[in-house]
């Protein structure tokens, strides 16, 4: 939206229902813009809601959507929809089918051109194309040329040159499409519908002595929620009581329950399997790890995909090009070549039928809305059409190391001594300078002296942090340093021969060694190592299958012990020694080389480089707001094994969009052709241009199979 007001006290969201395509939902936009008291409005086809910027009422929007019977309800309102049988809700098609099959068995009774047969059928054509009527006239008047337009014209122009049949056929081919269309779609819109309901609308809260059941919208940041094996949780919180498995399929695509225990982060919409569990509550229920999702699939399935804006700029100048072919064709060769007026207006009507460009149009959001709720269910957010579209051509993945393709929490697995001070000693030293370190490392030394029950207690001073290389402190009065053998190789002159050939013999383990020294001496070498995850190497296997030509490991390790990871791995590359801006660099060269190149980190540490990725995935979504914000994908589980499922996905879309606008355009120019020897019909006309909507439809839905743990 070009303007947007910002005053958000006169903004008010709706959820529509009764969306086909598009083009009316721009119409109905267009409408809502108009009505008095409205400043501005906007429209998410994908997510089918209306965000209104001004003052109006339900019945108002209501009345701007009548043209397509468009039902209207306030976001937060939970309205339980009254299904009608289908002969109440469709009488009007029915009662038109059969008196099309009336006029049909009269003509052949007492001939075609039979006053009763054309009664019968002109009855067959007001009943069942009233509505269709009513939008027509009312858009030929105000010159909007939509297919309620073209289709009036049709219909009319069949009956003035005394096709009546063929009159009433197309009004029950098309009223039966709509119908099979508007279903359809509603299939599509379900996958984010779904996710709605995912959490419970109540929660049995604990206030003083009592517990009550309260709805979400009134429980407050620091209630305690009491939840029963076999519920669901209401609202985000941290376990202040109980141990259980706690099945978060909802939320990260995890199909394995998790263990949650006291000070545990639990997430809205979850499932408690077994024990009973009291939750302080931490967010409101706007700001709860699935309304989050919601809210940013719903706007993701509100940006234009690139092919769907080709797709706009394409249907503007293809339907006046239309309309102008039709008028030629009608005109033109009676005119000039003295052919025959009925048989060619005829076939200018027909081509006015088959040229709506319905099909081409709806063939790209419908694709991408299903896909886009189709990986929220999974546990992968993707945040718009763009970045969907952008994974399915990656060329080149570059991941960050610790947390991503390991566990990233580090464990001590060796300690070398020289000189007369024992292992424990030298642990307690090098853990109390670590404590005042923010580095992963430093906690892995930490924890593994806490383990051992060494004593943390000396007297630390003048800490100092050298960038990029260790630390220094006093501990007992003497100056000791923590750090890479880069810092030591500085301090000494030379390192020994046999401390080298040490450090190296680790290195190739793939562990990463902090010495621990003085100025003067080496004292230890702490072998630090991340334990590469079990999903890992099968998801770079995975990877180079599908086709991902160059997979790179992005570290600042030291070179040996990022060789010896990435030989684990399989990766094609590995790049260690690196500081934060030289993995940005690396991310540069890696677009002009291999143009489409996406970059996986934690979403915090990694922001610049997985800004300047051409797609930034981020792990482990749930519960983390900077991932949720930063990165154009999500992976909501710390799960790498949902990337190959994203990418193929990503390429089932854009095949899936690929077939359905050659489809609809190979539709059209078949019809084209038939026009010239006079085969095209209106039903066939009607039925070519229909069909094509329903199949493309209906073809977009197959992502809706597409699963997680699957190959396509």
């Amino acid at each position: 939206m070009e303007n947007k007001i910002e005053n958000t006290e006169d903004k008010n969201v709706y959820r529509v229902q009764g969306f086909t395509c598009t083009n009316c939902a721009g119409i109905f936009e267009k409408n809502v813009k108009n009505l008095p008291g409205v400043k501005d409005a906007q429209v998410n086809f994908g997510a089918s809601k209306i965000t209104v910027y001004g003052r109006t009422t339900v019945e108002e929007l209501e009345k701007a959507g009548a043209f397509e019977n468009l039902k209207v309800t306030p976001e937060k309102q939970r309205s339980i929809e009254k299904k009608k049988p289908f002969w109440k809700e469709h009488w009007n098609v029915l009662l038109s089918a059969i008196l099309l099959v009336a006029g049909y068995l009269l003509g052949e009774q007492y001939g075609e051109e039979s006053i009763l047969s054309a009664i019968s059928y002109a009855a067959s054509i007001i009943i069942g194309g009233y509505e269709l009527f009513k939008k027509g006239i009312k858009n030929l008047f105000r010159l909007q040329f939509d297919m309620n337009t073209l289709m009036t014209v049709a219909i009319i122009g069949a009956a003035a040159i005394g096709e009546w049949g063929e009159g009433a056929t197309v009004v029950i081919l098309f009223a039966i499409s709509e119908v099979l269309e508007r279903y359809s779609m509603e299939k599509a819109h379900q996958s984010i519908r779904s996710l709605m309901d995912i959490a419970p609308k109540e929660a049995l809260i604990r206030r003083g002595s009592e517990e009550i059941t309260v709805n979400v919208d009134d429980i407050q940041v620091g209630d305690v929620m009491i939840v029963k094996p076999g519920q669901k949780l209401a609202m985000d919180g941290v376990v202040i009581k109980g141990t259980s498995t706690i099945n978060q399929a909802a939320i990260t695509g995890e199909s394995v329950p998790v263990t949650k225990t006291i000070d545990d982060e639990v997430f809205a919409g979850t499932l408690n399997e077994e024990g009973l569990l009291e939750v302080k509550v931490t967010k409101r229920v706007e700001d709860t790890t699935i309304s989050k999702i919601i809210h940013l699939v719903e706007e993701a399935q509100a940006e234009r995909a690139p092919s769907q804006a080709f797709v706009d700029r394409f249907a503007k100048y293809y339907t006046p090009a239309i309309m102008i072919l039709a008028l030629g064709i009608a005109v033109v060769p009676p005119l000039f070549v003295g052919a025959d007026w009925g048989d060619w207006v005829y076939r200018g009507l027909a081509l006015l039928v088959v040229g709506c460009p319905c099909a081409l149009v709806i063939s790209t959001p419908v694709s991408i809305v299903t896909a886009i709720g189709n990986a929220a269910k999974n546990g992968v957010l993707i945040k718009g059409g763009i970045h969907l579209e952008e994974a399915g051509r990656l060329s080149a993945i570059a991941f960050d190391k610790t947390g991503t393709l390991t566990k990233g929490v580090p464990e001590v697995t060796d300690v070398v001594t020289f000189g007369t001070k024992n292992e424990n000693e030298l642990l307690s030293i090098a853990a109390v300078i670590e404590k005042g370190s923010q580095h992963p490392l430093a906690s892995a030394i930490v924890r593994k002296a806490e383990n051992l029950g060494e004593d943390l207690t000396l007297v630390v001073e003048d800490f100092q942090s050298i960038t990029g290389k260790g630390v220094k402190a006093n501990v007992n009065g003497e100056l000791y340093y923590v750090g890479s053998p880069k810092l030591f190789a500085e301090l000494h002159s030379d390192i020994s021969v046999e401390t080298n050939q040490r450090i190296e013999e680790l290195q190739k383990q793939g562990k990463t060694v902090m010495v621990l020294g003085t100025e003067q001496q080496i004292l230890a070498l702490i072998a630090v190592a991340d334990e590469v995850r079990d999903s890992s190497t099968v998801v770079i296997k995975q990877l180079h299958e599908i086709g991902i030509k160059k997979t790179i490991m992005l570290t600042g390790d030291n070179q040996a012990t990022a060789e010896a990871i990435g030989r684990r791995l399989n990766v094609t590359d590995v790049k260690a020694d690196l500081m934060p801006q030289d993995k940005l660099d690396y991310i540069k060269q890696l677009r002009k080389d291999y143009g489409k190149v996406a970059m996986i980190g934690d979403g915090v540490n990694d922001a610049p480089a997985l800004a300047a990725s051409t797609v930034g995935i981020a792990m482990g979504g749930a519960g983390t707001d900077t991932a949720l914000e930063t990165a154009d994908i999500a992976l909501m589980a710390d799960d790498l094994s949902k990337l190959p499922y994203t990418i193929r996905l990503s390429r089932k879309t854009l095949a899936i969009i690929k077939q359905n606008i050659t489809f609809s355009l190979g539709i059209k120019l078949l019809a084209l052709a038939l026009i010239v020897p006079g085969w095209l019909t209106l039903w066939l006309a009607i039925f070519a241009d229909m069909g094509a909507t329903l199949i493309v439809t209906l073809n977009s839905l197959r992502l809706l199979k597409v699963r997680g743990n699957n190959r396509i």
